[in-house]
């Protein structure tokens, strides 16, 4: 029993994540998203990156959607044989 545990526990040492390295994911995190991108010199907390990533793919998620409404409505008033509803094929495949 003794010897599971101590697996057990080497195990999550070894794949337990360091503050630094929390800090680096972090920090490129914050490279990602726009509202953030040029704050590399003044600190924000890591609950500040989070909060912004999280909208930032909620916009994301609603352009998307908005994107495909678009789409479905400009495929809707196309012929299907039209000049326009090809190029629009060709630009999706």
């Amino acid at each position: 029993m003794s010897s599971r545990r101590s697996r057990s526990s080497q195990q999550s040492s070894t794949s337990r994540i360091t503050d630094d390295q929390i800090a680096d994911l972090i920090s490129k995190l914050q490279q990602l998203i726009p509202e953030l991108r040029g704050r590399r010199f003044n600190k924000v907390s890591a609950s500040k990156v989070l909060q912004e990533t999280c909208n930032y793919i909620r916009n994301l998620h609603r352009e998307v959607d908005d994107l495909s409404d678009r789409l479905s409505e400009l495929l809707a008033s196309t012929e299907t044989d039209s000049e326009q509803a090809a190029i629009i094929r060709s630009l999706l495949m």
